[in-house]
């Protein structure tokens, strides 16, 4: 968007309405704040301390996503909107990088410590029952499809493309 070079929207919408069907309303809402998020504050310790910027962080994706679905509406990104939009992305995705980080290393394993293996695996059952309600039997497979189609219209199925140089010797 910032070279101006041609980009399709109806990408960037269908991006947005899978984050905001599945993890979004599925993922952020049904599991992490109706109980992961409940249960550590109950806990207390140092992953509590993480949960209010982390339901703000969604608040606040929730709200990039209100601010990305219109623009991506119209068939094409004015001139006036690119800047702003590729600026909103880039704060999104390093917000949700160390968002996810703090909830992979502190938050997720301090809830797994509030249960016991029993109670873990009736929770896994829970969410499970949770995600076949919102998205039917195939939710997670459908949601993968459609990340995979996305990742090949941009040409991101190529890991190995991201994979940086060795620094060269000084």
């Amino acid at each position: 968007m910032r070279a101006g070079k041609s980009f399709n929207p109806e990408i960037l919408q269908r991006t947005s309405k899978l984050l905001r069907d599945f993890g979004q309303d599925y993922h952020e809402r049904k599991l992490e704040e109706a109980h992961i998020f409940p249960a550590i504050k109950r806990a207390g310790g140092r992953a509590d301390g993480y949960i209010d910027t982390l339901k703000a962080q969604h608040d606040r994706g929730r709200a990039l996503v209100d601010y990305v679905l219109p623009i991506t509406d119209r068939g094409s990104i004015g001139t006036g909107n690119a800047e702003l939009l590729a600026r909103a992305l880039d704060g999104f995705e390093l917000m949700y990088q160390h968002h996810a980080a703090r909830e992979d290393t502190i938050v997720f394993p301090a809830w797994k410590k509030t249960m016991s293996k029993q109670q873990l695996a009736e929770m896994g059952e829970k969410f499970e029952d949770i995600e076949h309600q919102q998205f039917g039997k195939d939710g997670f497979d459908d949601a993968e499809k459609q990340i995979s189609s996305i990742e090949m219209e941009l040409g991101l199925t190529d890991i190995a493309q991201f994979t940086p140089p060795m620094p060269q010797k000084a």
